[in-house]
């Protein structure tokens, strides 16, 4: 049985813990909720921008001569994961799912006898995946949110990416994130990038229903100009909703740290209560026993 120094050592421990977690739960709060409008801000745009390509797509796709961006090169053989996560811990299985929803791809193409290359986003992401692919690691960029997020860290993602892709270095090319559904949900996202791929084109290849459209100046010179800026907003989109699922996940993740450690104090506080009372008592047998020994 622990005597009453090293609980009370204990339950000061604990209590200094819980400090820590519940203002850690508070900061993330605080920072959730600008990370959140970010997101939700930048779904419908990216999502509009999709809906455009995917209208141009449906016919300048099936004509020949088409960008690289928009029906690939042909090949499968190189696959590009970018794999974005954070850069610190502390929020719950957030960095885990993504990479493990990387994880399994990787090693489903590898198995496929496919070529396997990783661009990390964030510190966690690399940690997590050099142990099983550091051969894949093309490169990593760290600190995306310091000191803010912005459009000019997708842009640099993206500009590494299309040298990539003009160098022949790679033929399809994915992202994966965690899209932002609430605090406690976070669902690990996988999005093809090049070439492109937009979910429901085929469904909805007009902007609107019944609606005719034509482009000026053509189809094939908006495609060249909005296919780059495409990779660059959907790396984008992917970001922001990271930063607010980082945030919800941290949020969450404090706040049972901080109730877990409240309910260790209770315990801890019972158990020290009663180690006293049993300290007092045998205390009292002792004195009562040397008397009548007397």
């Amino acid at each position: 049985m622990p005597n009453l120094n090293d609980l009370k050592l204990r339950i000061s421990s604990v209590k200094s813990t819980q400090k820590i977690t519940s203002a850690m739960k508070m900061v993330a709060a605080a920072k959730l909720r600008r990370a959140q409008e970010q997101a939700e801000a930048s779904r419908p745009y990216a999502e509009r921008m999709e809906r455009m390509l995917g209208s141009l797509a449906a016919s300048a796709g099936k004509q020949p001569g088409a960008s690289p961006l928009l029906v690939g090169t042909g090949k499968d053989d190189v696959h590009l994961l970018i794999v974005a996560a954070a850069d610190r811990g502390l929020c719950g299985g957030f960095n885990s799912n993504i990479v493990k929803e990387a994880r399994n791809k990787a090693n489903a193409l590898i198995r496929a006898g496919k070529t396997v290359k990783i661009f990390c986003v964030g510190r966690k992401s690399r940690d997590q995946l050099r142990r099983s692919f550091r051969e894949n690691i093309v490169g990593t960029l760290e600190d995306v949110a310091k000191p803010s997020l912005g459009f000019d860290k997708a842009s640099t993602v993206a500009d590494r990416v299309l040298a990539m892709f003009k160098a022949g270095e790679f033929d399809v090319c994915t992202v994966f994130y965690a899209k932002f559904k609430s605090v406690i949900s976070q669902v690990p996202t996988a999005q093809q990038l090049i070439p492109f791929e937009a979910e429901g084109a085929a469904e909805a290849p007009a902007l609107s229903e019944g609606g005719i459209y034509e482009y000026e100046p053509s189809d094939e010179k908006i495609l060249s100009d909005l296919l780059p800026r495409n990779i660059a907003v959907q790396i984008f989109k992917a970001m922001l909703e990271n930063n607010a699922s980082e945030h919800g996940a941290r949020m969450s993740a404090m706040d049972n740290a901080t109730r877990n450690a409240g309910e260790m104090i209770d315990r801890l506080s019972i158990q020290y209560n009663r180690t006293r009372q049993a300290n007092i008592t045998n205390e009292l047998i002792e004195i009562i026993s040397a008397k009548e020994a007397l």
